[in-house]
């Protein structure tokens, strides 16, 4: 099952739960992909996922944590990197870091998605420079240091530079967290040091948070990986919920208790969602 038809799933398992009187859904999804459902806003993580009387569908957008400059529903993400010319000006870039770092062309994709929105001449209040919002200190582990001509914020301007040298930084992070990406996403964003800190945990930082979970959900967008195991191309989903709401439909896993709040992992017998 795709990340994204989970996460549908989980909310439709997560509305039968709900008395039929109120079906709100408020969710979030966790550093490690895993989605949370509640009937009220338990915290600020929280976000409104499905109102009642409302239906789901993933052409309205997918909720990201952080604010990103590039569409949430699946078909227009898709459609920005068939059209945008800031993509299509550094897609070879991409590809080349993706070969010689060994990193999947869309996790580079989706980091760049949130870090800059593909706007090659973002700076952050920090001074983290580009498209992969390098900091000049990162850089310069890199071999990009400034001098005479210009200064190493200036380099990293330059789309090729900035690349190859974000790459070069997340691929460290990936090795020194073995099949943790979401490991390597908080370094990425906080740094190493804040993830060994914290016990090889991802930082109880609310923007590394939101951060991992964003990057994450435009990486699912992107590649699906049940969809991507078949070659298949990804399709709409959508997701309706009758009046009174599900309970009682009959699509509760065998023994369970109706109960809020939820915690839907990476499998969901019994709840279905229709493509």
């Amino acid at each position: 099952m795709t990340g994204l038809r989970r996460l549908l799933a989980a909310a439709l398992l997560a509305l039968a739960l709900l008395p039929a009187a109120r079906a709100d859904v408020w969710g979030h999804v966790d550093e490690r992909g895993v989605a949370h459902f509640a009937a009220e806003q338990v915290d600020q993580r929280y976000q409104l996922f499905f109102r009642d009387g409302e239906g789901f569908d993933t052409a309205r957008g997918v909720p990201t944590p952080r604010p990103v400059a590039v569409p949430t529903s699946q078909s227009k993400l898709l459609a920005f990197f068939d059209v945008s010319p800031a993509y299509k000006q550094v897609k070879h870039h991409l590809r080349e870091a993706s070969r010689t770092q060994g990193i999947d062309y869309d996790l580079l994709k989706a980091l760049i998605a949130t870090e800059s929105g593909f706007d090659a001449r973002a700076v952050s209040p920090k001074g983290a420079v580009g498209l992969m919002q390098v900091m000049p200190a990162t850089a310069q582990r890199y071999g990009v240091t400034g001098d005479a001509k210009a200064s190493a914020a200036s380099k990293l301007a330059d789309p090729g530079t900035n690349i190859r040298t974000g790459a070069r930084y997340l691929r460290h992070l990936l090795d020194l967290f073995p099949g943790r990406i979401e490991l390597a996403l908080a370094a990425y964003n906080a740094g190493e040091g804040a993830v060994q800190r914290a016990g090889n945990r991802v930082p109880n930082y609310r923007e590394t948070r939101d951060y991992v979970q964003t990057v994450l959900q435009l990486y699912g967008l992107l590649r699906p990986p049940a969809l991507a195991a078949r070659g298949a191309a990804p399709t709409r989903v959508r997701m309706e919920l009758p009046p009174g709401g599900a309970l009682g439909r009959g699509n509760l896993p065998p023994g369970e208790a109706p109960g809020v709040p939820l915690a839907i992992g990476p499998s969901l017998p019994g709840a279905t969602v229709s493509e």
